[in-house]
């Protein structure tokens, strides 16, 4: 949604164009003005870029963080809508905006080039302030700008505060302010201006530090007990220029420090995860960063002081950080195992949606389509997140060149078009708004990006030789990188998967000459497929499970499904049900086993603890989900996370369909488990809540109990029963 706009663009007066500037402190910019009564209604239209904090007559105005949310800002920026009724009053009121760089002005250099996006600039705001419909005041040179406490401010860096810096007042009405400099005009940012519409983020938990703390003097490493996004915060006591450092990581070194090794290696310049606080003195002094965040699960605090006492801490607390999703649904069985990997999963979930979904919160924070697709089931489960998804298809379709092309990242600064990418990853754009649609069963996502799709489609097109495509990453971090599932197989079937997709939404869109061309695109690509890749002895390719899982996860294989299936389920049990396979193949084959009636080899395949496997994860005492089985590089990576989608699916039963979408009709098949002694599973559906739960009794039955949402029909199938469309209480037992 747009608006007009009274006010323009300021800032400190900064230009790009100097390059010999050092970025310096994060600024306040303020503004006082009258109000003839207490409003009835007064609301602050707010586009604060990078990130802001919005304070009014001395108080902040709300919980947000990090806000707005990161946008591809030479096509879109997003404005916040504030309701401020409570906080203005009759006569002299004051507003102040503390700006950080966040996503907006990357300043430092690290391997993806952010500090040369085209859009980059000084931190700089849009505001108009309305109360009762009558303009009060808006963004223009009355403002008044100072250099906060915040010296430093980066991303993927760290923040410096000294609070020797601090401005008591500064948003106060009757704060003396004649000390201040006027703001400047200066040029927007360049995309639409447009409202915010998803969660934002919020101090969502808190976490004590647990067991005996390392210690030596003047340093003190915490550990929170779990992976994590956010920052700590910290209480200290201790005399002016006193400082405290602290440095994030997720592990450790044998002698209890930690390290960064596996994840800073990207980050060139001005530290890496580090967080520096210079302390005023006179009493507790409480601090937490304003525009950065870390991924962690250890904190090395360290302390300094020019005299012979040390400043003495207080208090620690580790702060997670993620958009303020509603839980959606909920997943619980009789195995330890599952449960955990679900709990790890919702980790590693959240912490990879602070804002947008990320690959990692630590060494990257960049929003690698990859990950997200092959999380995004998962998250429509779980949790209330349709906005948020749109948000991110909207900014990658920002990315989108002329040609169709996308890059593996989103937002991107221009890299990652070259490197990264492919269909496996580029199938954000359509897995997106086809979840949304599935889940919520609303058609406006996929009609907004329709043009996207298709340009897309065509840009593949324009890269196929016989109909299939060879560029992209591939069935990634597999344990063996020699022994991936052909590339031009995994790409070509996601490039058949969303050109079927298209076909759909353009016969739902009444686009019908669309539907027509690309439904024959499709019967072309998956023609070209079976010739190439089906083998005589019904395995395809060069034999991998991901490579079998594909044909038949996708609807590639038809003559001979059952055979192809086989000899998938012998390659999953001749392994010992470890996995062999990477991040693509981890979505496939679980599916495809229970699809076929193999449910409980899928089970054993995702718990058993031997190397490799997710449950080799919780054997080793993983708290998230790991970027590689062995454990090396990021151990908070979200891109192995589709088990959690695969728990509703198929222990719990349910499938939404694109007939009718949002669950008013959908498919109910349980896969009763021998090893699983009862599931519990919800879900806040358009309609209300499906609730599913069997449980096995002693003497060998299973009694199932299903709750329907009302006006919705589900199409029941249990072992030795015929297929029925249920609705409402449903018991059953078999």
């Amino acid at each position: 949604m747009t608006r007009n706009w009274n006010g323009y663009w300021i800032n400190t007066g900064k230009t790009m164009g100097a390059p010999s500037q050092t970025v310096g402190a994060a600024p306040y910019l303020r503004k006082t003005f009258l109000c003839g009564s207490a409003p009835a209604e007064a609301k602050i239209y707010l586009c604060g870029l990078g990130w802001h904090q919005l304070y009014v007559n001395g108080v902040r105005v709300d919980d947000r963080e990090l806000a707005p949310v990161v946008t591809q800002y030479d096509r879109h920026d997003s404005y916040i809508e504030y309701d401020v009724t409570d906080l203005l009053k009759a006569g002299k009121n004051a507003v102040a905006v503390l700006l950080g760089n966040g996503w907006y002005n990357c300043h430092t250099t690290e391997t993806w080039s952010f500090d040369k996006a085209p859009w980059r600039d000084w931190p700089k705001l849009l505001c108009d302030i309305v109360a009762d419909g009558q303009l009060l005041a808006k963004s223009d040179t009355t403002w008044l700008v100072h250099d906060s406490p915040i010296t430093f401010d980066a991303l993927r860096n760290g923040e410096h505060y000294d609070a020797r810096l601090e401005i008591p007042g500064f948003a106060d009405p009757d704060f003396d302010d004649s000390s201040w400099s006027r703001a400047v005009q200066c040029n927007p940012p360049g995309g639409l201006i447009v409202k915010e519409d998803l969660e934002p983020c919020r101090i969502m938990r808190e976490y004590a530090p647990v067991g005996e703390p390392f210690r030596k003097p003047g340093e003190t490493v915490y550990d929170f007990g779990t992976n994590l996004t956010g920052w700590c915060e910290f209480e200290v006591e201790g005399k002016p220029g006193d400082s405290v450092t602290l440095q994030y990581a997720e592990q450790l070194r044998a002698n209890g420090a930690i390290t960064q090794e596996e994840i800073g290696m990207f980050i060139r310049k001005d530290g890496f995860q580090k967080d520096h606080y210079i302390l005023k003195g006179g009493g507790i002094e409480r601090f937490h960063p304003h525009f950065t965040y870390h991924g962690f699960r250890y904190v090395q605090l360290t302390l300094w002081s020019s005299g012979k006492q040390l400043p003495e801490i207080k208090s620690v607390k580790a702060q997670f950080v993620h958009n303020s999703f509603r839980q959606a649904g909920t997943f619980e069985s009789s195995d330890a195992t599952l449960n955990r990997l679900q709990q790890i999963t919702m980790q590693s979930y959240l912490s990879n949606f602070t804002g947008i979904p990320t690959d990692c919160p630590h060494r990257e924070k960049n929003g690698w389509t990859g990950d997200a697709q092959l999380a995004c089931e998962t998250g429509m489960w779980n949790y209330h997140a349709r906005n948020a998804y749109h948000h991110f298809v909207r900014l990658l379709a920002d990315t989108q060149r002329p040609s169709g092309q996308l890059p593996g990242i989103a937002p991107s600064g221009g890299w990652g078009y070259n490197w990264g990418s492919g269909p496996a990853w580029d199938s954000m754009l359509f897995e997106g708004v086809w979840q949304i649609y599935l889940f919520r069963g609303d058609p406006e996502p996929a009609r907004e990006h329709y043009a996207a799709m298709k340009r897309y489609i065509e840009y593949c097109r324009g890269m196929s030789e016989n109909h299939l495509v060879r560029f992209g990453l591939g069935d990634w971090c597999h344990w063996d990188r020699f022994r991936i599932a052909p590339v031009e197989l995994t790409s070509s079937a996601y490039y058949y998967s969303d050109t079927v997709r298209l076909a759909r939404f353009a016969a739902l869109f009444g686009q019908d000459s669309d539907a027509d061309e690309y439904t024959a695109l499709a019967a072309s690509i998956k023609k070209s497929f079976n010739e190439t890749f089906r083998n005589s002895d019904g395995t395809y390719a060069d034999g991998s499970m991901t490579a079998l899982a594909a044909a038949l996860y996708f609807g590639l294989a038809e003559e001979g499904r059952e055979l192809t299936a086989e000899k998938l389920l012998a390659l999953v049990r001749a392994r010992q049900h470890r996995a062999d396979f990477g991040i693509l193949g981890a979505k496939y084959v679980p599916r495809v086993l229970a699809d076929f009636g193999f449910a409980e080899d899928a089970f054993r395949l995702i718990t058993q603890q031997e190397y490799p496997g997710w449950g080799y994860w919780v054997k080793q005492g993983a708290t998230t989900l790991w970027e590689h089985w062995n454990g090396c590089s990021s151990q908070n990576h979200i891109m192995f996370g589709d088990i959690s989608a695969w728990m509703y699916q198929y222990p719990g039963g349910a499938a939404p369909c694109f007939e009718a979408p949002g669950f008013r009709r959908f498919k109910l098949k349980p896969c009763l488990i021998p090893q699983l002694d009862f599931v519990k599973m919800t879900h806040e559906t358009p309609h209300g809540t499906l609730r599913v739960f069997w449980e096995r009794s002693a003497d060998g039955k299973i009694r199932c109990d299903f709750e329907i949402p009302d006006g919705c029909i589900a199409e029941l199938e249990l072992p030795g029963r015929p297929m029925e469309e249920v609705g409402g209480k449903v018991l059953r037992t078999v």
